[in-house]
């Protein structure tokens, strides 16, 4: 088995398709339906496969964002990556160092205040039943 995508509703599609894009996110089409609600398949250009939907339903009124913590995406260079978001006009939050031999990490949230954690692995990856 593996994980496929996850799918977020956002209140505002074009807003959510530009903060996605200036993270980073690829479009790969959009499903319209005919009652004005629509899915688009994104995914991170270093990925094969749609790895995140946006799921844009007006008819079902206002986003609200309940039981859902966040989600993660692995950075090569943290640094990197908040200097190019912050080109972008987002705001990454500041980042966080944890310990010696741990992965650092900022926050992001998006404009329906999903929360997203950005994270650089320490030499020889993330946690994993070897190591």
């Amino acid at each position: 088995m593996k994980s496929v995508l996850f799918a977020l509703r956002v209140s505002d599609l074009e807003r959510s398709l530009a903060f996605y894009g200036a993270v980073g996110y690829v479009n790969l089409g959009k499903v319209p339906f005919e009652d004005g609600s629509s899915l688009v398949w994104l995914r991170l250009p270093d990925e094969q496969s749609v790895s995140l939907e946006l799921v844009h339903r007006p008819a079902d009124g206002p986003v609200e964002v309940r039981g859902f913590e966040h989600f993660a995406i692995e950075v090569d260079s943290l640094a990197e990556t908040i200097a190019r978001l912050t080109d972008n006009g987002l705001a990454p939050g500041e980042p966080i160092v944890h310990g010696p031999d741990g992965p650092k990490t900022a926050w992001l949230t998006d404009p329906d205040g999903y929360r997203f954690e950005l994270v650089e692995w320490p030499p020889g990856g993330p946690p994993s039943p070897e190591n």
